[in-house]
């Protein structure tokens, strides 16, 4: 009976499975602000039934990329989406290795170029301006349900969110964590050189009465249903009463290869030991990596980024087939998490 059961589990299990076999389409993606003061910039990855032209999503002598078929039609159907936030001096390409195979497995991702913490925009005013971090996801859910286009094409009871370290932060906040600049304070005067607190001490975070308020405001979006904090900086500048309060589910990786700064007992320990038990799910592979949440490097990326950057080649160590072999591990936890009903 045993080869009888599997034939019958085989059969009514590949309907399922094709369902979910998608390749990744991706586009450019803006955002205008009415304002024109923060426009948004990013990608969105989604999935396609169209078979090619095949290409690489960027092509670098750095990292490798991930298949796309550019500007394709999408599949029929609405989909889950997630929203991504990359992290300090990132860009919306961070995790694209995450977003295309997200997309092949049935969900549309969106990332933007954060103004002020990004690859390419380090204005110090938009840096100082932190509390809009969390409000460009919110902006970018906004279009994404208004959108004729893009609403057509996702289920807005099923929006998700996944950051990577200051992109975990900005998570934090919109799913509740309130910003408290005493406490961060306090917190700083005990650790003088601390690497976050450093970090926002230079970007003038939160030194103005009217900057404090903006930090300290409820930043969090309601329609967000779940989070994925990828090995997350800056949980000591959350209230300990907010973060108690946090009641959607998490999945929270932490990184104990600390080659980034961040302190995992202070950081990603420390935010699942503040948030309520029986929502989160906390992950901590003794090999994983701050970098291992960017993309794989080529063969020569460490080198080539030693010569014509210098200690930038830390993001590369281990950067090969180690970190793709972690890449696959992530996506299977992300997408197991955020399919829970």
């Amino acid at each position: 009976m045993k080869p009888l059961i599997l034939l019958l589990a085989m059969i009514f299990a590949a309907p399922a499975a094709m369902a979910q076999s998608y390749r990744a389409g991706m586009a450019d993606l803006e955002i205008a602000d009415p304002g024109g003061q923060r426009d948004l910039a990013g990608l969105i990855w989604y999935p396609t039934e169209a078979t090619g032209p095949v290409s690489l999503d960027f092509d670098s002598m750095v990292w490798v990329g991930t298949e796309v078929v550019r500007d394709a039609a999408p599949a029929p159907g609405r989909f889950p989406m997630v929203v991504l936030s990359h992290g300090m001096y990132g860009n919306a390409l961070n995790q694209a290795w995450l977003a295309g195979a997200l997309a092949r497995r049935g969900f549309v991702v969106a990332a933007i170029d954060h103004p002020g913490t990004s690859t390419w925009s380090r204005d110090p005013d938009q840096s100082r301006q932190l509390w809009e971090r969390p409000k460009d996801i919110s902006r970018l859910i906004d279009y994404a349900v208004t959108d004729p286009q893009m609403s057509a094409r996702i289920d807005p009871a099923r929006i998700y969110m996944a950051g990577h370290s200051l992109g975990g932060f900005t998570a934090v906040a919109l799913a509740g964590g309130r910003y408290d600049a005493a406490k961060l304070n306090a917190f700083c005067a005990d650790i003088p050189g601390e690497l976050v607190c450093g970090i926002l001490d230079g970007w003038n975070i939160a030194k103005t009465p009217e900057d404090r308020a903006a930090m300290q405001a409820d930043l969090s979006d309601p329609r967000i249903r779940a989070f994925a904090v990828f090995d997350l900086g800056g949980t000591q500048s959350f209230s300990t009463e907010s973060l108690g309060r946090i009641d959607r589910p998490m999945l929270i990786f932490g990184a104990p290869v600390m080659n980034s700064g961040l302190t995992l007992d202070i950081e990603s320990r420390a935010l699942v030991g503040a948030l309520p038990p029986g929502k989160q799910r906390y992950i901590e592979p003794e090999t994983l990596a701050h970098f291992d949440f960017l993309g794989q490097c080529k063969p020569g990326g460490l080198e080539l980024l030693a010569r014509e950057e210098p200690g930038d080649e830390v993001i590369c160590v281990g950067g090969g087939k180690p970190r793709a072999a972690k890449h696959q591990m992530i996506i299977d936890e992300v997408a197991t998490f955020f399919a829970q009903p």
